[in-house]
């Protein structure tokens, strides 16, 4: 059962970054992958705010084995899109584009791990709230 929720977690996530690149892309053009570069931050927030919760038996946010899988294998598998922004980075530097293969490089780096972070805060935070 585990998988399947996985896989449909999958299809959501994947669904999820097709629209958000798409929209980011008609706002503010191809020039650099601003709409990969937006789900990878999103998906690093999600699974940082999960990872703490989720190791939280009996509490009220926690979410179930199944949850977890969902949320964190299925949907950010699926939402996030470490593949695409390896393609993207090479097509920059296929371009010459030497400034913007980097800039996408270190800022996905940077700002995906302040994102873990601060969800992983987030998160953590939550878990610390008692149920009233």
């Amino acid at each position: 059962m585990t998988y399947l929720w996985i896989a449909l977690g999958s299809a959501i996530g994947g669904v999820g970054r097709y629209w958000c690149t798409g929209l980011v892309s008609d706002q503010f053009g191809d020039a650099f992958p601003w709409g990969t570069f937006l789900v990878n931050v999103v998906g690093s927030f999600i699974i940082g705010v999960v990872a703490p919760l989720s190791g939280s038996v009996g509490h009220p946010w926690a979410p179930g084995p199944e949850a977890r899988a969902f949320i964190m294998a299925g949907f950010c598998g699926g939402y996030t899109t470490f593949s695409a922004f390896s393609l993207q980075t090479l097509q920059l530097l296929r371009d010459g584009q030497l400034l913007h293969a980097l800039g996408n490089v270190v800022l996905s780096a940077a700002v995906c791990l302040i994102a873990v972070w601060l969800g992983y805060l987030a998160g953590a935070g939550l878990n610390q709230v008692r149920a009233g």
